[in-house]
């Protein structure tokens, strides 16, 4: 049986932080959906046509990533789409408690298993809040995000 995981988040923009634990995670599931989840409460630099079209295009040429977006729950998502496993990230403590509560809830609600990867150390200092920010200000982000998402080309 294969096994997939989705990996959700805004994902604005996709970081080096974020394409260390698709990579890693690949290790462990034969696939991953990098899930853009839809939140309209929330603003974004980026639009979601823009996000998906640079992480889709950025994973190309890997047949086991894809990119897909989503509105709802993260467990009705992976349920519709047939995926055992949630993928997550952890750069701190206080991501711990957040990501522990969370998970408790998906597998008491679906039974879906959530595996966290702790952030390499050279990349706990970034986010995509920073990220944002550095954008807003016009400076360059390029030691941030992977070089082939071409993210100058979507400001």
């Amino acid at each position: 049986m294969k096994k997939t995981a989705i990996f959700p988040g805004t994902f604005d923009p996709f970081t080096l932080g974020h394409l260390s634990l698709v990579e890693r995670g690949l290790k462990l599931v034969d696939e991953i959906i990098v899930a853009i989840g839809v939140n309209p409460n929330k603003k974004t630099f980026f639009s979601l046509e823009q996000r998906i079209d640079m992480i889709a295009n950025f994973f190309i040429n890997n047949n086991r990533v894809s990119v897909q977006s989503y509105s709802g729950t993260t467990v009705d998502f992976a349920q519709e789409n047939g995926v055992q496993f949630i993928l997550r990230g952890i750069r701190s403590i206080n991501d711990f408690e957040y990501e522990k509560n969370i998970a408790d809830v998906n597998r008491k609600i679906s039974g879906i298993e959530t595996f966290v990867l702790f952030t390499e150390p050279e990349l706990t200092h970034i986010s995509s809040s920073i990220v944002r920010e550095l954008l807003s200000f016009g400076k360059n982000v390029d030691e941030f995000v992977p070089a082939e998402l071409h993210i100058n080309d979507y400001k």
